[in-house]
């Protein structure tokens, strides 16, 4: 049965989903979107959705994007652990006899590269294109064919491709390049390495993990024998490949090669640098999911205690990582401390964050989650408080469905400009992506604590229907969000809506039991059908990436 047909049928006998409060500001934190900058992370990992409702490692939103550095280095005259200027310049390409080559085409080919690379850190991906592909041809026509200025180009304009998420053009230019050094230095020489790891990346966004793993472990071993055992390049590529290993679920071996290459980062100096907090901060994410607790939290007390030192409390830097401790928290059952930490965290949002921001809609659903935890802990010693804390539950999932939706409207109407003028910012997409993630699950947990209420005894106001209609609109908004746009193939955005699903299923399933004689829009068996169609479509997906 499509969406369609079940929308109609459900959307009959309830309210069209609104908002009845003034849109929010589309003013967006520069501490969260900027041009793209230098990193090799990846914190995301596979989508599991046999976890409890109130499990709070289904509430986090991890935001932000993946920004890619070009491979500058040049092929010829830089050495193995040589450094770059700031503009990425080394003068004159020189053969390796020490003889210059100079002509018409390598000028071009210089001006082009230093332009197309300027362009791209100002985030001016399409001018950027053109230049780095014309570069490729001017180093063709003036240095030849299967020159490493050639491999060189083919890099840079393979990077911009993987950054615009243009795959398929990115991959042969990977193989070129590789095919080009590998003819010219030989198999085992670093700089195959180099773009090996490159390439890798390429493989290990699109979740084609063994081919990243086959890329990344022979640039390891190139840069091991090179650079040697304790040199950043070789932990850069050692985390990448425990990133590999860790989403294939080898997770004692992921451990040692992250933990190895943040001794290296130490031993080089780098213990409080950026590269090491990402790189710590995927740790205790392992952790997590691992459900190793204790192992988390220290990590995460690790992580703050640093941003307060280097940031301030003030900062969003610092509130990213108590957020995340506060999650932690939660799931060993220490629910006051957390509760402390959110609402702190809040009140240092609403001072640096615009009013209606994502980042505040998504630290009010884990207020509200927090209470309802509370509430729980509670039923049946003192329901009289376990209500007063649904109660208040319910106002931050109030505010938080709220500022979501908004976000979503108002993102929706600017990437319709934006698209009328080009393709939309991927910073826009995150923020719709997040927006629509926090939406969903506001709207079930909402199900959730009025189905709870229900079920208390003292509860003076009952609404047998608040939790079916709460889901009816869960499945509204990804209806008017999420189908017909880019976030229909978001594993995430679809597990939320099977969620919905399969949660509404129960409801009118409990309700046939009970024998209400109130005739449901929607059949149980339409529902089921729905959930195992976009099942089949996350079981998909995920194959494609394993």
């Amino acid at each position: 049965m499509s969406m369609t047909r079940i929308m109609s049928a459900l959307l009959r006998r309830t309210h069209s989903f609104s908002s009845s409060r003034a849109p929010i500001s589309t003013t967006f934190s520069n501490s969260l979107f900027g041009k793209p900058k230098i990193s090799y992370h990846n914190d995301s990992g596979g989508y599991t959705r046999n976890l409890h409702l109130l499990d709070p490692r289904l509430w986090i939103i991890f935001s932000g994007q993946a920004a890619i550095v070009l491979a500058e280095d040049d092929p010829i005259k830089s050495k193995p652990g040589d450094k770059m200027d700031e503009s990425g310049n080394n003068g004159l390409e020189r053969i390796e006899d020490g003889s210059v080559v100079s002509n018409i085409h390598t000028s071009k080919w210089r001006v082009f590269t230093d332009s197309g690379r300027e362009h791209f850190f100002q985030g001016k991906l399409e001018p950027a294109e053109r230049l780095f592909g014309s570069a490729i041809q001017e180093a063709k026509e003036g240095f030849g064919e299967k020159d490493p200025h050639v491999a060189s180009a083919c890099n840079n304009l393979a990077e911009l491709y993987r950054v615009k998420k243009e795959f398929h053009k990115a991959e042969p230019l990977y193989l070129e390049a590789v095919s080009i050094l590998e003819e010219y230095y030989g198999p085992e020489d670093v700089r195959v390495g180099a773009t090996l790891h490159n390439l890798g990346q390429l493989y290990l966004v699109q979740r084609k993990l063994e081919e990243a793993r086959a890329c990344y472990e022979r640039a390891l071993k190139m840069k091991r024998r090179v650079l040697g055992h304790n040199h950043p390049d070789y932990a850069e590529t050692m985390y990448h490949l425990g990133t590999v290993l860790h989403l294939q679920g080898k997770d004692t071996d992921a451990e040692a090669l992250i933990l190895d290459s943040l001794k290296i980062l130490e031993d080089n100096g780098q213990g409080e640098s950026m590269t090491y907090i990402r790189r710590l901060r995927y740790l205790s994410q392992i952790y997590t999911r691992s459900n190793r607790l204790a192992e988390a939290e220290n990590i995460q007390r690790k992580l703050l205690h640093m941003m307060e030192l280097s940031k301030g409390w003030n900062s969003m830097e610092a509130v990213i990582a108590a957020e995340a401790l506060a999650v932690t928290l939660q799931l060993s059952g220490q629910l006051s401390e957390a509760l402390e930490i959110f609402e702190k965290c809040l009140n240092t949002q609403k001072k640096l964050l615009p009013e209606g921001h994502i980042q505040i809609g998504g630290n009010l659903l884990h207020i509200a989650k927090t209470f309802m935890l509370q509430a729980s802990q509670l039923r049946g010693t003192d329901n009289s408080e376990a209500l007063a804390k649904l109660e208040k539950a319910k106002d931050y999932l109030g505010d938080s469905s709220r500022i979501a939706k908004d976000v979503v409207l108002k993102l929706k109407n600017q990437k319709s400009k934006e698209q009328k003028q080009g393709k939309p910012s991927e910073t826009l997409r995150n923020y719709e992506h997040a927006a629509l993630v926090i939406l969903l699950r506001s709207l079930e947990s909402l199900a959730v604590l009025e189905t709870s209420k229900n079920e208390i005894p003292e509860a003076k106001e009952r609404d047998p229907h608040a939790a079916e209609d709460a889901l009816v609109q869960c499945l509204s908004a990804y209806k008017e969000f999420g189908c017909g746009s880019q976030l229909r193939d978001s594993p995430e955005v679809k597990s939320e809506y099977v969620s919905c699903l399969k949660h509404l299923s129960v409801l009118l399933a409990n309700k046939e039991t009970r024998g209400n004689s109130e005739a449901s829009p929607i059949s149980i068996a339409e529902l089921k059908e729905e959930v195992r169609r976009i099942e089949m479509d996350l079981t998909g997906s995920h194959k494609k990436g394993s």
